[in-house]
């Protein structure tokens, strides 16, 4: 067993992982593919110390398959292909009003609890989702972020026909702009790096650069003057909290995808001209799972393409050595199975 520890702000080891046997409910994964997210290079930064206990393994966007199953387990066998729905929430009590994905008490596993950066795994049964046999392993490790572009799509409420605009290039961005294609909508990805936009325009979906064009103007020309029905605000940024609430068109909804940890400044009387809406999207529902898995079933998404590099697992300190991580590349894989 092999796993990478975090030690603290950009120190990482590769060292021997431990093998837990899988008590009642719970299941033992061998993790065949993890991907690095931009939470992980968060935690790597040493951003996130007040919620991971070091030395832990972190990591939550993978694939695996079922090794060894606990008392009380009836749903799963060993060899069962399998992603896992990183959200402990068996601390949600009556006041979270039955929205299990943000209880207050939420655990997040790779964060909160030990993670998949390993080559065995031991997590809570409730927490897996069983993969067709049309879908491998190494895809299977974009199932959580696609997740979390589906769940963002269906807050938004996209329909057939709608104009929607992404604010921010990134892989969850791309992904937003994917299923929303994929709903039937025209998009429209607003990024300011070269090679996002690039990819993005391989992927089918138009770009624009705010830097260099009037932003506004360009979705206003691109909507006979009407503005987006959906706008996905995905940066982070003060130029696209800024700008959001100018590419809705009357009546049209935002959605906040990405952490704002610090109050933005926000154009709130188009909320009161245009009659906007905006709502939040954290995480995902287990239907958003299970839509996941089937568009990539299905192959109908490019999804792929995001995959910039596969990495063992002990190249992975090296890749977390890098501040902010690889401005190239979109998404890296890393294999954890030896």
């Amino acid at each position: 067993m092999t796993a990478v520890y975090y030690e603290g702000e950009g120190r990482f080891t590769l060292g021997a992982g431990e093998l837990i046997p899988p008590g009642p409910g719970e299941v033992r994964l061998d993790v065949a593919f993890c991907g690095v997210c931009g939470t992980d290079l968060h935690i790597a930064q040493g951003h996130m110390d007040h919620r991971v206990s070091v030395p832990q393994v972190i990591g939550h966007e993978m694939s695996g398959t079922v090794a060894e199953v606990g008392a009380g387990v009836d749903d799963y066998a060993v060899g069962d292909n399998i992603v896992v729905r990183p959200l402990d929430t068996r601390g949600e009590t009556a006041a979270d009003k039955g929205v299990s994905h943000i209880c207050r008490d939420l655990k997040f596993l790779g964060i909160d609890t030990p993670g998949a950066f390993q080559s065995s795994w031991t997590v809570p049964a409730f927490t897996l989702h069983r993969l067709p046999p049309s879908v491998d392993l190494r895809r299977a490790a974009l199932v959580e972020p696609l997740a979390v572009a589906c769940h963002d799509v269906r807050r938004g409420e996209v329909a057939a026909g709608n104009s929607v605009v992404v604010i921010g290039g990134g892989p969850i961005g791309l992904l937003v702009g994917l299923v929303a294609r994929e709903r039937g909508a025209s998009v429209t990805v607003s990024e300011v790096s070269p090679f996002r936009r690039e990819l993005a325009t391989e992927l089918g979906l138009e770009a624009v650069d705010p830097t260099s064009a009037e932003l506004t103007a360009a979705i206003l020309a691109r909507t006979d003057a009407a503005g987006a029905d959906v706008v996905f605000e995905v940066s982070g940024s003060a130029a696209g909290a800024d700008v959001m609430t100018q590419l809705a068109c009357i009546r049209g909804t935002i959605v906040i995808v990405a952490i704002y940890p610090d109050p933005q400044p926000v154009r709130l009387f188009d909320f009161f001209w245009k009659e906007l809406r905006m709502i939040g999207a954290r995480v995902y529902e287990p239907v958003d799972y299970e839509e996941a898995i089937s568009l990539l079933a299905a192959d109908t998404l490019p999804v792929d393409r995001l995959v910039t590099a596969v990495e063992p697992l002990e190249r992975l300190p090296s890749i977390f050595a890098t501040p902010g991580g690889d401005a190239q590349a979109m998404k890296t894989l890393i294999d954890c199975r030896r």
